[in-house]
Order: C-alpha cells, then structure tokens, then sequence
C-alpha cells in the first residue's frame, strides 16, 4: 500500500507512478532532494541579480568538479549546445548574437564518434547543430580509431563532443584519455557529455575542457543543466545567455537549488544510500526469482557509476509471456510501475532503485508477481505493435492518452 504522504499527484488529475527506471526525464529525473526543496523556496520571493547569482554558483561549481569555472543552464542538453557555442564563439558578443549563422566564422565543425551519436529523448547531433555547427562523424558506429580522430580534426574544428552514456556503443570506441590526448595535440577543446554520471571530477581530470552533468538526475536537483572546465570556455558558454542560450536560460530557482544539490552531494553518506539501494535488489531478487519464467541477476551500470539494477529476464515459454508485454502491463496498472526498458527486444528489462520512495520496494515485487500472473497465457502483443501505438499517443497529443 502507498504512503500517506502529501501527493500533489491526484489532485493534478496524474497517475501515482513508480519509477523502477532511473533518472528518467520522462518522469521527472528524480526525487529532489530536501536541501534543494529548502533553498529553492526561501529564493522564490525574492529578487537577485542573476549574473551575480551565476558567479556564486560557478564558485560551487568549481568546488565540487574541480574546475576552474562552472555555469547552470537549463538542462544538461542546453548544456551541449551553449558549450559547443561557447567553443565556436570564444567571448565575442558579436558573434555570440550571430549564431546559429556561422558564416565568417573560421571554425565552425565538431566532430563526435559515430558510436556516441545517440538518442536520449532527442539525437545528441542536434543539441550540436542548434549552435550552428556541422557535426563530423569519426569513425564507424563500432569501430573508431585515434586515427579516425586526426583524420577527422581540420583548420575548421571548433570542438570535439564525447557522450557517456548507456546508450553509447559499448566497444570499439576510442577512450576518453586517448580521445583527449589527440585533441589537444591538434587544439580542439573536449566537451564531455556525462548528464548522468556520479563522477563529478574524473572527466576534467582525464583531460577534457568541458564537462556537463544533469543537476536533475542523480544529484537531485531541480531541472538544470551544469556545465564544467576551463575558465574561458565557461565564460563563452554563459555568454550565450546573451544570444541563443537566450531561450535555455535557468531561473533563480534552478540556480540555487542545483547549488544546493551539488553542496548536499558532498555531504551525502553514499554508503549509505548504496546499502539501502542493495536491500531493494536482494528483496527483488528473492521474490522475483521465485516466480515461474522469470530470471533474475543484479548487475552493474554500464558507464561505471557505483550503483547496480536488477536484470529481469522473461522466458516465454515459461512465463506464458513477453517481457515487452509485462513492461507494457506494469506501466498501464495501477499503481503504475514504469521498468528501464530500452533492451526489452532482447527479453529482459531492468529495476532501479534508485528512486524508490522507503515503501515502494515491496509494491514493485507485489506488483510485478501480480501483473505476471494476470497476464500469463494471454496472446501477446509484437513489440512493433506497442511501440507504434506508442508514436500515435505521443502525435496525438495534447489529446488524452
């Protein structure tokens, strides 16, 4: 049974989701923590001078990455663009109202390995092209070299993007140290995309120029975008506040609660938190592991976060069905239980729990034994089938689901 909790949800009229999936922006990225709460409304009615508010927050910036600089912008996505603009702008204001037209400038392409060019609600190629930059592919999607990158690096590269992600290509990409080394050689800055990594200082130390995180995702913020590095390149990027960051500006709001959320990271008993997060997957794995068809494992992040999620494997013949359709039958129920499912084609999806409010955990074990029973033997859906049902709901809106 769910808390009694003050649930603003209800009364919206929305569903009481419970997120097995991650920081997912989908569904609000994560439970805000309570320091940012605090800070963000003593700030509400009150009027600051905002690019005073921005130096106080590259100072926390600075502190918690070890960068010489740091801006806020709207999201980590917003964060790419007004890098990328930064690094083809320098502090020129007239340029830096020019763009996206680049003509005239001298340098105006980035190059990224075609094995980092994913999606992650939107292709990370466009967040580069709405500065104006051409984006030069390295490599292949499975096989980049150092070589690909010099060949790749011209008199017109302005930057070099390099995402870590897990939709990221797992193998046969260049390293991050090796990326940086060859850049550098050749006088092209590195922005590191790592909106939801842990890692708050190993990027910069690897020899990237700019690093960007999420404030929203697991330092647990509100919705804001953190740009880190070299001091110049961050003035340049805050600098677009002046041109097409215009329109991802941050509020005082954003500013301060993704400065609280970065003070109260430091402060955070990780142990702690990892403790609590491993008694959610052994619980799972106990009570999922007993049920027909299902296999069950705990495994870790792929990008190397310390954290671990429960692998659920659906075998069909056992389970009477198919993992997507569990995923489909858990996020239509009630409560709505919303699993990571972006490799459910390969019958397995994963629990996180890394955003479960304390009494949640049981509900997921409950709810999933229930669904899996209700379901089981019925005809299956294809995944084509939900996927493109799911592409007619998102067209169709702001009509109801």
């Amino acid at each position: 049974m769910l808390s009694n909790r003050p649930d603003i949800r209800p009364e919206l009229g929305l569903r009481r989701v419970i997120n097995v999936s991650g920081t997912m922006t989908s569904l609000g990225a994560s439970i805000v923590v309570p320091e940012a709460v605090e800070r963000i409304g003593r700030i509400l009615t009150e009027f600051v001078e905002i690019g005073d508010l921005h130096r106080k927050a590259s100072a926390v910036i600075a502190a918690a990455t070890g960068a010489e600089a740091g801006t806020i912008t709207a999201s980590a996505s917003a964060g790419i663009s007004v890098a990328v603009a930064g690094c083809l702008t320098g502090a020129d204001l007239a340029r830096i109202e020019r763009l996206p037209d680049t003509d005239g400038l001298e340098r105006d392409e980035v190059v990224i390995q075609m094995g980092h060019m994913v999606h992650y609600g939107a292709p990370v190629e466009q967040a580069i092209r709405l500065a104006g930059a051409k984006v030069v592919p390295v490599g292949t999607a499975t096989h980049a070299r150092p070589y690909h990158l010099e060949g790749a690096i011209g008199p017109r590269t302005a930057a070099a993007v390099y995402v870590v992600s897990h939709h990221a290509v797992g193998y046969g990409q260049i390293p991050l140290p090796v990326f940086c080394r060859v850049c550098r050689e050749k006088g092209v800055p590195v922005v590191v995309d790592a909106a939801s990594e842990y890692d708050l200082k190993g990027f910069l130390a690897a020899g990237a120029d700019l690093a960007i995180y999420s404030a929203h995702k697991f330092l647990g913020g509100p919705t804001a975008g953190i740009v880190a590095g070299r001091k110049d390149l961050v003035r340049a990027a805050y600098l677009q506040n002046f041109g097409i960051g215009r329109g991802m500006k941050v509020g005082k709001e954003g500013i301060v609660g993704a400065m609280a959320a970065l003070e109260a990271w430091e402060r955070r008993d990780h142990a702690a938190v990892r403790a609590l997060e491993r008694s959610h997957l052994a619980l799972w794995q106990e009570r999922l592991g007993a049920l027909p068809g299902l296999r069950v494992s705990v495994v870790p992040d792929p990008t190397q976060n310390p954290l671990e999620r429960l692998k659920v494997e659906v075998v069909p013949e056992a389970a009477g069905t198919t993992a997507w359709a569990l995923a489909a039958a858990l996020a239509a129920g009630e409560p709505p239980v919303i699993v990571r499912d972006h490799e459910v084609e390969h019958g397995h999806f994963y629990l996180d729990p890394c955003n479960l409010h304390p009494e949640e955990a049981p509900i997921v074990a409950e709810t999933i034994a229930r669904t899996l029973e209700s379901i089981r033997g019925r005809p299956s859906p294809t995944l084509e089938d939900l996927r493109e049902r799911a592409h007619w709901r998102l067209l169709a809106w702001p009509d109801p689901a």
